[in-house]
């Protein structure tokens, strides 16, 4: 038994997105053609919105830590992931497991909160728009930011260490195509109850509280819309948050389809799917949604590809 749990410690085996051998080249073309497209889209918003002198507003600041944050855990998850479309054994060493495992936590907390953020942006953009500089200084922006990646890695922190500390059996296959919480805990010899609790408590906190910041700011915004007499400012006012919500209702659609469907019906095939969305489809769909449906950002591009064929020429 002693040697099989040194075994253990080693690595851990991931099943994947599938065991089809069939589906392995097209899956890879597919999967490489979207972690691609996630690098260029956030890595360029990031650039986009530090050098443009227009997009220097608050909004864009928590639109370039957001597209940090996507291209973030897209990258904690994404490279992994095609590797295992073209390896006989999908395997991953127990320190990279562990170090997966808190960037992800890390990345997809932060992005809860930094929608939140935006959304208290909003907010004040509309409600008290002669306020708006003052109220969302630089200063504000950093702390908005700043708490929510602290608290994110002191909750990644103690996830992590929990889970890694415990007794592991010696099956050491994960039944998915990275290393997610809740099927290390399937694995797991000795008692998971604490650490169960603490996912389960931060879980809960984390989107009940995230989401009553968006649903109460959102709840202010319409007020305040209605209210409006000029029917350009009511577009112009909906306009502003047609991107972020859009984003809002895919992301928190997504943990909604995992977290509150009937136990009876959870599987981990139901959490794979819904894991490959948000861990590699949502980071390319949200610089797309911030690019098409905001004036400024297209604006900035069209600045940025006139300026690069000038050079070019």
């Amino acid at each position: 038994m002693e040697n099989q749990n040194l075994s253990v410690l080693n690595e851990f085996i991931l099943v994947g997105i599938t065991d089809r051998p069939e589906l392995q080249a097209p899956f890879f073309v597919l999967f490489f053609l979207i972690y691609v497209a996630s690098v260029v889209g956030n890595l360029g918003m990031i650039v986009l919105t530090k050098l443009d002198e227009r997009l220097q507003t608050p909004m864009y600041f928590f639109l370039r830590h957001l597209a940090f944050i996507d291209f973030g855990y897209s990258t904690a998850v994404g490279p992994k992931t095609l590797v295992s479309f073209v390896t006989n054994k999908n395997t991953i060493t127990y320190n990279w497991c562990a170090f997966q495992l808190s960037l992800f936590i890390f990345f997809i907390i932060s992005e809860l909160f930094v929608l939140s953020a935006m959304a208290y942006d909003r907010y004040v953009a509309i409600c008290n728009p002669l306020l708006y500089t003052v109220i969302m200084s630089q200063k504000v922006c950093w702390v908005l930011v700043t708490i929510p990646y602290l608290f994110s890695a002191f909750l990644s922190l103690i996830t992590t260490i929990k889970i890694f500390i415990s007794s592991f059996c010696g099956y050491n296959v994960i039944s998915h195509f990275y290393c997610d919480s809740l099927p290390l805990l399937t694995l797991i010899c000795s008692g998971t109850r604490d650490v169960e609790l603490i996912i389960l408590i931060f879980s809960a906190f984390n989107l009940i509280s995230s989401l009553s910041v968006v649903l109460v700011s959102y709840t202010f915004i319409l007020v305040a819309i209605l209210r409006m007499n000029s029917a350009e400012g009511r577009h112009k006012a909906f306009s502003t948050c047609g991107s972020h919500l859009t984003v809002v209702v895919i992301l928190y659609g997504t943990l909604s389809f995992m977290y509150i469907q009937p136990k009876s019906s959870h599987s981990f095939e139901n959490d794979k799917m819904a894991s490959v969305f948000y861990t590699l489809v949502i980071p390319v769909l949200n610089p797309i949604i911030y690019s098409l449906r905001n004036k400024e950002v297209k604006g900035a591009l069209q600045k940025l590809w006139k300026n690069v064929c000038k050079v070019c020429i």
